[in-house]
């Protein structure tokens, strides 16, 4: 039998893993040897944190990040035909939703390697939950253009989309940029546009709060270098 591929989540930062995610994924953690990941310095450290057992001599990490050459990596699945299962780590939340990974998951169906995804803290969707807004229909955009004439047009353009499909628009920021974001945000919507902000979800200093872009203009949260998720709602 072929060996499969396990979608393995992670923290969402500094947190307990077994606080924020099932013992099935230490379990399966501690059966696996290989790994693709992001950065290995991280990865070795959430291993170690999550099955301190585990030797770390033992691991076979393989990278996955800007810099990985694609030939190479169409042979990272290769050992799964010997029967040997490889665990896809991310660097933050669930692998392969606005995170590396991808497109390994892609090659898993074309090498006809079962994939196998493991629960765990997801910010996109944990935003969502705590957000107030319409869970039935909601859609996820990624970054929002630098530009400031462009980012206005797209904020508009996101604005229409929700009313006229009543469909909740959510995206992210850089860290740093996250302020920014917020006030081209109160300066663009319409003052009756909700939006909600969560930040530094499964934290201690979790942050999440829906108000329309008119009350925002009151409420100046610390934004700054807080992972952040956006999601807006006419």
């Amino acid at each position: 039998m072929k060996g499969k591929l396990y979608l393995i989540p992670t923290t969402l930062g500094d947190t307990e893993p077994l606080e924020v995610m099932p013992l099935s994924v230490k379990k399966v953690i501690e059966h696996l040897d290989y790994f693709i990941v992001e950065n290995e310095k991280s990865a070795r450290r959430f291993i170690k944190r999550i099955t301190p057992t585990k030797a770390q001599s033992s691991l076979q990490l393989m990278l996955l990040d800007k810099y990985s050459d694609d030939f190479e990596t169409q042979n990272y699945l290769d050992i799964c035909d010997k029967g040997v299962s490889i665990g896809l780590l991310s660097e933050a939340g669930v692998p392969a939703v606005a995170d590396p990974g991808a497109t390994i998951v892609k090659l898993a169906h074309e090498k006809g390697v079962q994939v196998v995804p493991l629960v765990g803290p997801s910010s996109i969707l944990l935003a969502m939950m705590g957000s107030g807004m319409n869970g039935q229909n909601f859609a996820f955009n990624g970054y929002l253009p630098i530009d400031k004439s462009e980012r206005k047009r797209a904020i508009k353009d996101l604005e229409k989309l929700s009313r006229d499909k009543n469909q909740s628009q959510i995206f992210i920021e850089t860290p740093y940029r996250n302020e920014k974001m917020l006030d081209d945000l109160r300066a663009t919507l319409s003052p009756d546009t909700r939006i909600c902000v969560a930040c530094d979800i499964t934290l201690p200093s979790e942050y999440i709060k829906t108000h329309t872009a008119k009350q925002w203009k009151s409420v100046k949260p610390d934004l700054h270098k807080r992972p952040t998720i956006f999601i807006i709602h006419k």
